[in-house]
């Protein structure tokens, strides 16, 4: 008896074993949808890389970040200490 008390002390929660349990099988269900719908745009590469092995050409090179947006939030930080 005292060896299943302490195996019971050492187990986790059921709880969380349940928890886990229904983490991995969403993981399993969304990977395996992703994998039988496939790539979502087969044209699109990595930037900077080139398929065909030669090192010039290519796309132009690096990402210019935020896609050509202008992040300015005009007038939402003032200056009068408020």
């Amino acid at each position: 008896m005292a060896a299943v008390a302490l195996l019971r002390k050492l187990m986790p929660p059921p709880a969380l074993c349940g928890f886990l349990l229904l983490l991995a099988l969403m993981f399993m269900a969304s990977y395996a949808a992703g994998a039988a719908v496939g790539p979502v745009a087969p044209g699109m590469h990595e930037t900077g890389t080139s398929r065909d092995g030669d090192d010039g050409g290519g796309d132009g090179g690096g990402d210019s970040g935020g896609g050509g947006m202008d992040m300015d939030m005009g007038g939402t930080h003032r200056s009068d200490g408020r």
